[in-house]
């Protein structure tokens, strides 16, 4: 029953109070990875230390000396962040191998409040998609795919199709994070967020996804795609659960220098009553092409959900929105051919075996290496980048940039405190059906709902909203202030509460796992 409660009032209440322990809460979560093998959410699976870990923490408990309230709570990390002594590969051939000799900052600082490191997720390789299908260690299956909710909507279009081509996908690019949260195998997971790759996924898995303000978490130790939009993102069953990490992870790192000077207060959400003096701003441009009349509709409701509380709702104009992914294109590629750069072959990672000469060894290596994703986004950025491209690509695209954070800035001064659109255009679409389109498309399209905070550095939540007439998770997003994470989440948590989301109804792990899922309540730690 522990494996869906929340953080702080259950979980850490039963371990003080000695109703389960540390060892007992990661021998069933090791338990139910191995019976949820088959959707592929984990790279690695750090079994041994994870065991001694939760010894660690229960010798503490046994003293009376716990160190907060996340000792002794499983956790997983997407493989893009850097574990020592656990292999980090990124999804990819080139860094199959490779162990880190230090640990990502967030990786430490959870460990430092005696987190328990279940293991490495799966991503699309590098983090670059939208679907967490191409990376090499083969796609993540969506939880919800075999849940009773989807499996009683859903309906074979022929006999000969049975639910191996019938289910659905995470998102991404954090989509095994998600899938590890979604299914219960760990009560939180990391993930990064550039463009959306932690709210994507978190609303096609029914999890909260949140992105910090860039600058407020570390990205030491983070392998980079686009320094100047990539930011830790943190993937729970509950808002409350996103505020107990926020409050562990954020503050100044001196190894990131982008990281904000001053002291990080961590909080504890407050229970709003009264919206009324909240004004909730919704951008009209997020009437994107694509979007499903569905999350229109739900869109719509959560509008008028906040309107008859007695809050403010006004429609906003952000007029750089449609803009804002071909900007997006331009600077992430960019961004992506400098960082990638550093994969040779030389220093770490997959070598090969050409010796013909130091030129044909770096080809080599990186062909074999890299997918066509990643060459395609080195190619498109080392274009961009060239001498006679760069002001008429690359700063162009900055300009924009500043456009596109300016819209924020200018409606937050308006006087609207959040803003509410749509996370992603559609409910999770089949594997089958999304591997038909290049990745480029899709994440083009994908993004075009997230990647915007990104450019501009705020703070954005996506919060789980309903069932779609699939059975399939809706997740709805919320923009805050920079650095109004406390503001942003407590309407994401006033929000939950009000639509009161369903729990995962995991008919595929019952049958390996009897009467894990009969608790029923909010699905959350703290």
């Amino acid at each position: 029953a522990a494996l869906n409660d929340g953080l702080r009032s259950q979980v850490s209440a039963a371990l003080k109070e000695g109703r389960v322990t540390p060892t007992e809460l990661c021998q069933r979560c090791l338990a139910l990875i191995k019976s949820t093998k088959f959707l592929n959410a984990y790279i690695t699976v750090a079994e041994e230390t994870a065991l001694k870990q939760a010894e660690e923490s229960e010798k503490r408990y046994k003293r009376g000396q716990p160190l907060g309230i996340l000792d002794g709570i499983p956790i997983a990390v997407k493989d893009n962040f850097n574990t020592a002594g656990i292999e980090t590969t990124c999804a990819s051939n080139m860094l199959k191998g490779y162990i880190s000799p230090y640990n990502a900052t967030v990786v430490q600082k959870l460990l430092d409040h005696g987190a328990v490191l279940l293991g490495k997720t799966n991503l699309d390789e590098f983090a670059m998609g939208s679907g967490s299908t191409d990376g090499v260690f083969g796609p993540v299956r969506n939880p919800w795919s075999y849940s009773k909710q989807y499996k009683e909507k859903s309906v074979p279009r022929s006999h000969s199709e049975d639910e191996e081509s019938n289910w659905v996908i995470t998102g991404g690019s954090s989509g095994g994070s998600a899938a590890a949260v979604s299914s219960f195998t760990c009560f939180a997971a990391l993930g990064s967020d550039t463009g959306g790759s932690t709210r994507n996924p978190a609303a096609h898995c029914g999890v909260v996804g949140l992105k910090p303000t860039y600058g407020l978490i570390s990205r030491h130790g983070l392998i980079p795609l686009v320094n100047s939009m990539d930011v830790p993102g943190i993937l729970t069953r509950c808002v409350d659960d996103a505020a107990v990490l926020l409050g562990s992870l954020a503050g100044h790192d001196p190894k990131d220098s982008t990281t904000i000077q001053d002291e990080f207060k961590p909080f504890e959400l407050p229970n709003l009553t009264d919206v009324s003096k909240l004004s909730i701003g919704i951008p009209k441009e997020y009437h994107a092409p694509g979007l499903s009349s569905e999350i229109v509709a739900l869109w719509s409701k959560a509008a008028d959900l906040f309107k008859n509380a007695g809050a403010k709702v006004v429609e906003v104009s952000l007029p750089h929105t449609r803009y804002s992914i071909v900007c997006y294109h331009v600077l992430c590629t960019a961004e992506v051919a400098s960082n990638m750069a550093r994969f040779d072959g030389l220093e770490y990672g997959h070598r090969s075996d050409m010796k013909d000469s130091t030129e044909s060894m770096y080809a080599a290596t990186r062909r074999e290496g890299f997918n066509d994703v990643v060459r395609g986004r080195i190619l498109s950025g080392n274009y961009f980048l060239l001498k006679q491209n760069y002001e008429k690509y690359f700063v162009k695209a900055q300009k924009v940039r500043r456009l596109i954070a300016n819209d924020f800035v200018k409606v937050f001064r308006s006087g609207v405190d959040v803003l509410l659109t749509p996370t992603t255009l559609s409910d999770a679409a089949p594997y089958m059906e999304f591997i038909q389109e290049d990745n480029r498309t899709r994440s083009a399209q994908d993004d075009i709902l997230t990647q915007a905070a990104n450019m501009a550095g705020l703070p954005a939540i996506s919060v789980p909203t309903a069932l779609s007439e699939r059975g399939l998770p809706v997740g709805l997003q919320f923009i805050g202030r920079s650095f109004q994470e406390k503001q942003l989440l407590t309407v994401a948590k006033w929000f939950e509460k009000q639509v009161q989301f369903p729990v995962i109804q995991l008919e595929e792990v019952k049958r390996h796992d009897n009467g894990v899922f009969q608790h029923q309540k909010s699905a959350s730690f703290s």
